[in-house]
């Protein structure tokens, strides 16, 4: 199991403000692992957090983000980050009252075509890659940096 993410992980990695990730667990729209008072989160957690992040970027209110995570529950049967991990690009397409969720660039050209009103398009694949590789970023420049205290130390 990979090591969790503390709040203050999840909230340099997002942009995110700790009061709302406070709030998102009080309404339980991501319940993180807990160790004492200390809220901890897996990567699928943080994986979750991003999308909805990068829904409330493009306006979706909060309501609306949670009938998307609910929606994307019951499609994928398992977490996000673990869904998304294979060769296919998730796609969420919505209108503002209809989720779609799609895998074939056909199939997302059909609906954007045959659409009646503006589509907004979120690759989740996309965002949780994003994520995925902030953390390996992260998780490079402290080891870089605990290296060179040892070196600055030995000297």
């Amino acid at each position: 199991m990979q090591q969790p993410f503390t709040s203050r992980d999840v909230v340099s990695l997002t942009g995110i403000t700790p009061r709302q990730l406070q709030w998102w667990d009080e309404r339980r729209i991501v319940v993180p692992a807990r160790e004492g008072r200390r809220r901890l989160y897996s990567m699928e957690d943080l994986a979750e957090i991003a999308v909805i992040c990068e829904l409330r970027r493009r306006g979706f209110s909060l309501q609306r983000v949670r009938k998307v995570v609910r929606f994307l529950q019951r499609e994928f049967g398992k977490r996000l980050a673990e869904t998304v991990t294979g060769a296919s690009d998730y796609h969420l397409l919505t209108d503002g009252k209809t989720l779609y969720l799609e895998t074939s660039p056909r199939q997302i050209v059909d609906i954007l075509k045959n659409a009646r009103q503006p589509m907004l398009t979120i690759c989740l694949s996309d965002t949780v890659r994003l994520v995925r590789a902030e953390i390996r970023a992260k998780k490079s420049s402290t080891s870089t940096n605990r290296s060179l205290r040892k070196v600055r130390q030995a000297s």
